[in-house]
């Protein structure tokens, strides 16, 4: 029977001040030469939070990952695969490099004109964060920030007409278990009852329960059974 992967996590991100150009030199091939990523660049608001790259942070990724060169993110237009040897990336000071040998069909042809032509200037790419890969903390216009500090997969670089911000649904489940978290810390550091102490919290009744995050009642459980124990 055939096997069939379900692709999950994966995000896309056009970062700002990635950059693409036609390079040809002489006796070589065509390439599409360019930026699918720069580091610590902020992005634009991502939905009530802002993104940006870490130095290093494709570096486990490019251990492992066969990337694909796709434009618009489409893989049925496939410009070029590293197992292949028609893509090149690597991780310099300024970002993730990439370097396309596209191959001579009509739509790689169609790209290389648009992208000559300004047409199409920019870079995305797709990518799934590894569990440890990422840092949230509160800027000081209120603006969460999200850094990516390991990719676990590079799944493809693509030359895009528009930028892929919208695609943030797994960013967004990080940012509310990160919300969560942090509304815990504050619980438990205001007003903290001490062991034995009358103004401790009693255990949560049926209709606490039912209005109080699980996690919240965990944690005064475990408090609870702290104190019990001393």
């Amino acid at each position: 029977m055939p096997k069939f992967e379900i692709v999950k996590n994966i995000e896309r991100r056009t970062m700002p001040v990635s950059e693409i150009r036609m390079v040809k030199g002489e006796g070589e091939p065509t390439k599409i030469v360019g930026y699918a990523a720069v580091f610590n660049k902020r992005s634009e608001d991502l939905g009530g939070f802002t993104e940006q790259l870490a130095p290093g942070a494709f570096k486990t990724a490019l251990k492992s990952s066969d990337t694909r060169a796709l434009f618009n993110h489409d893989s049925n237009y496939i410009l070029g695969r590293r197992s292949a040897g028609t893509l090149a990336l690597k991780e310099d000071d300024n970002g993730l490099h990439v370097e396309i040998t596209p191959p001579d069909t009509q739509y790689a042809r169609d790209l290389q004109a648009n992208i000559d032509a300004g047409n199409i200037k920019e870079m995305s790419f797709g990518f799934r964060i590894a569990k440890d890969g990422e840092t949230w903390t509160d800027e000081e216009n209120g603006m969460p920030l999200r850094t990516l500090t390991k990719i676990s997969d590079l799944l493809d670089v693509s030359p895009v007409v528009f930028a892929a911000y919208n695609d943030t649904s797994v960013a967004m489940r990080s940012l509310e278990e990160w919300r969560g978290d942090e509304n815990i810390d504050s619980e438990e550091n205001r007003d903290e009852p001490q062991p034995g102490s009358a103004t401790a919290d009693p255990a949560p009744d049926e209709n606490e329960s039912a209005t109080t995050p699980v996690s919240i009642l965990k944690k005064r459980l475990q408090l609870k059974e702290r104190e019990s124990n001393l």
